[in-house]
């Protein structure tokens, strides 16, 4: 039995030992790891942290796109709890907060009321956290009224406009890189949407000193 000075993932143990599998033992807890995993999840972060997409990754590691793909929807999910956790410490400190409704900008509102995606960012020493809001159903839009349907539809012009045109704060500078980040990806679904944003979150908050 070989032992080695490399922690145990798990429980921080000091000590683990190499089986014939080329995984790592636990001598304390008895638990197994692969170094080789771990160190494969390392290099596909820094690529994730980077700004790399999945593709560009995949042909400069030689790894599989759907493997790739697969590592990168974990950080977003990763991400997404550390939000929460770092959220839950910081409540205390919001300054602000607004609401966003966010469509892409090829489509347009009139005919895509239903696709707005609806989202409440708050913010605290030049950070941001937002949380997902109901979507948002044509059918709450339209009324019989068609001069009504017509208001309320430039209302939602306006509000979407308006905000941007205040002084550029923590969160309507959130929403303008929000609205560059967005557009490299393609046909974001309103499942995946939540976790889209809060990468966008993240990447914010890490260009204004914080840290994963």
């Amino acid at each position: 039995m070989l032992l080695f000075y490399m922690k145990c993932i798990y429980c921080e143990h000091p000590y683990t030992y190499a089986l014939a599998d080329k995984q790592q033992k636990c001598g304390k807890c008895k638990r197994k790891f692969s170094p080789a995993k771990i160190k494969r999840e390392e290099t596909l972060f820094a690529h994730f942290k980077n700004g790399d997409t999945a593709r560009e990754t995949a042909l400069n590691t030689r790894m599989h796109f759907a493997t790739v793909q697969k590592y990168f929807e974990k950080f977003r999910r990763d991400i997404t709890l550390y939000a929460d956790e770092m959220y839950q410490l910081n409540s205390h400190r919001v300054t602000g907060y607004d609401e966003y409704l966010y469509l892409p900008k090829s489509l347009k509102i009139e005919t895509n009321i239903d696709k707005l995606q609806h989202f409440l960012t708050m913010s605290y020493d030049n950070k941001v956290y937002n949380i997902m809001m109901p979507k948002a159903k044509r059918s709450l839009f339209v009324s019989d009224d068609e001069q009504s349907e017509k208001l309320l539809l430039k209302y939602l012009k306006f509000n979407k406009i308006a905000k941007f045109s205040k002084a550029q704060t923590t969160i309507t500078q959130f929403w303008n890189y929000f609205e560059e980040f967005i557009l490299q990806y393609k046909g974001v679904s309103d499942e995946q949407f939540v976790f889209y944003l809060k990468e966008a979150e993240w990447r914010f908050n890490t260009n204004s000193t914080s840290t994963l």
